[in-house]
């Protein structure tokens, strides 16, 4: 059973409001207690790679929004 374009729309929308909170929460947890004490180029490296990571879950979730490819 194929959910409505809507509802997916929505649900996936809540999805990513979900995942960039509980990421950018863990991610700030994890800088918090591993970065204190490294260099300053350590932390920018981190940040950098954290700050693009999310894109990708959050790619898999705009593709299950666009629902199945129609074969025309």
């Amino acid at each position: 059973m194929a959910l409505p374009q809507r509802l997916r729309s929505f649900i996936g929308t809540i999805l990513i409001v979900v995942l960039v909170i509980v990421y950018a929460l863990v991610a700030v947890a994890v800088a918090s207690a591993l970065l204190a004490e490294t260099p300053v180029w350590v932390n920018l490296l981190y940040f950098l790679l954290s700050g693009l990571l999310w894109v990708l879950p959050a790619m898999l979730i705009i593709k299950w929004m666009a629902g199945p490819k129609r074969v025309q």
